[in-house]
């Protein structure tokens, strides 16, 4: 029996030294360190097992295995068009802006893995109204490739017409290849890949959810917005494949506005690439960029940040938070969840204290409302130190924009909440191009004018049990 005691005794310390040891080197926040160190010491065997179950980043772990998968399914693609790409790119020197812009691009540079390239067009389209139609006849003209990737493809009315037309296009004997989100599909009963199947048309689910796999990996979600078409054309931005866009029929129920975006020029080879690496990862299938040489259509400088929990560094975080911090003048952000980081908040904070105006565009009406009690509970912070909060009035508002002193703009489908920054595979562009930005900020200073300022005294005196509800949802802000 003493012997047992002695056994149990040393596995004890062995485990509370272990898991405190690995809490020590593994938690990157030294309060949370401390707490953890301190459970696992006090409580011998709770703690550990506490630890094991609720301190380590099963996330980030998920995400290297992940991160293993995708580096591999990358060997042996081709090059993302060789001297053709070369044709198009500049240096950051090249930029002919200012130099706090240049600061932007040389932080991209680093962190993101595809270059800056010129010669770009960019239409924004507002509502399904108008970006359907447009992605719907790029289908139909299609001659060689159509690469389609989305969180949500309902089968509804909208969704049936891209069926429809991806199948068109399969018949005339174009590479069609649709990937959905294995999570998103779900949104409807009835399943889009089974009905892309049934028309002959090659498509995969990123990472569809499996009784047997862990519930973390359901939070590593695919979130992008792909539509590129003869590697020559494309379309990214906020929009799902949905009725739920169709934002001028008033009596659509579940409507909300959004914006995409039509693009043309060599960032398209940039935007199919990216199809081509989450194909490889889907299926283990290498396929072959379309061979075009990169046709200038416009002025803008353009680059594609893919992000996602699989990077080294949080690529579009860290970008953000090098453009908020060069601003200058006017900081213009319009986004559906706002749910910021410590860092963001900073970075936002530092930039009102010095001058820079920011304004944050937010919905008043929310589709999901937990969301929005999580954000105000943080927003005293922001106000206090002179960041403008607006509210935009229903029905909800989708659109995620970001714009730097009428110089810089970033558009696509990541949100500014932990969701969108640290767990899902996200796409973004960032554009170097003053008339873009002017007119992305026009579109903002136009909804700012419809809508209410929040201020510092009608958040503080929301009554008690609000706060409570709020503060409550927020601690629970990382997996929102």
């Amino acid at each position: 029996m003493e012997i047992l005691n002695w056994a149990s005794i040393s596995l004890g310390i062995f485990l509370s030294l272990t898991t405190a040891g690995h809490a020590l080197l593994n938690q990157r926040i030294p309060s949370s360190a401390l707490g953890w160190v301190a459970v696992c010491l006090i409580f011998p065997f709770a703690g550990p097992v506490l630890y094991f179950l609720f301190g380590i980043n099963r996330v980030k772990t998920r995400a290297l295995k992940l991160g293993d998968k995708r580096q591999a399914a990358k060997i042996g693609l081709s090059d993302t068009g060789g001297d053709a790409t070369r044709l198009a790119t500049v240096s950051c020197a090249g930029l002919n802006l200012p130099r706090s812009y240049v600061q932007v691009a040389r932080i991209s540079d680093t962190v993101s893995n595809f270059p800056m390239v010129a010669g770009n067009r960019i239409e924004p389209l507002h509502n399904g109204e108008a970006a359907y139609p447009a992605m719907l006849n790029a289908i139909d003209n299609a001659s060689r490739s159509v690469y389609l990737t989305s969180y949500i493809f309902d089968t509804s009315g909208t969704g049936n017409k891209f069926i429809d037309a991806l199948g068109r296009a399969t018949d005339r004997g174009v590479d069609v290849r649709v990937i959905i989100d294995g999570f998103g599909e779900l949104y409807s009963f009835t399943r889009a890949s089974k009905l892309l199947k049934k028309k002959g048309i090659q498509v995969t689910r990123f990472l569809p959810p499996r009784l047997l796999l862990p519930p973390i990996h359901i939070n590593l979600r695919n979130h992008r917005k792909i539509l590129t078409v003869d590697g020559h054309t494309g379309f990214t931005g906020g929009m799902n494949i949905g009725d739920r866009h169709l934002a001028e029929n008033i009596r659509n129920p579940s409507r909300s506005i959004d914006m995409h975006f039509r693009l043309s020029g060599p960032v398209v080879m940039q935007l199919e690439q990216t199809f081509i690496e989450d194909w490889a990862f889907c299926t283990g299938e290498q396929i072959d960029p379309t061979r075009s040489l990169p046709v200038k259509s416009g002025t803008a400088v353009c680059r594609v940040i893919s992000d996602g929990p699989d990077e080294d560094m949080n690529n579009l975080s860290t970008i953000l938070i090098g453009a908020i911090s060069s601003a200058r003048e006017r900081i213009l952000i319009m986004t559906p969840y706002f749910l910021p980081s410590p860092e963001m908040i900073s970075a936002l904070q530092t930039a009102a204290l010095r001058g820079v105006r920011v304004n944050v565009v937010l919905p008043f009406k929310n589709n999901l409302p937990y969301i929005k009690w999580a954000g105000t509970n943080m927003l005293p912070d922001l106000l206090f130190r002179g960041v403008h909060i607006f509210y935009q009035p229903p029905p909800f508002v989708h659109t995620k924009l970001f714009v730097m002193d009428e110089q810089y703009a970033q558009i696509g489908s990541a949100n500014l909440d932990p969701r969108s920054l640290r767990l899902n595979f996200e796409l973004t562009v960032e554009i170097y191009d003053r008339n873009v930005a002017t007119q992305l900020a026009a579109h903002i200073e136009e909804q700012l004018r419809k809508s209410t300022p929040v201020t510092l005294e009608s958040v503080r005196n929301r009554p008690f049990i609000i706060k409570m509800r709020d503060a409550v949802v927020w601690l629970f802000s990382s997996y929102l």
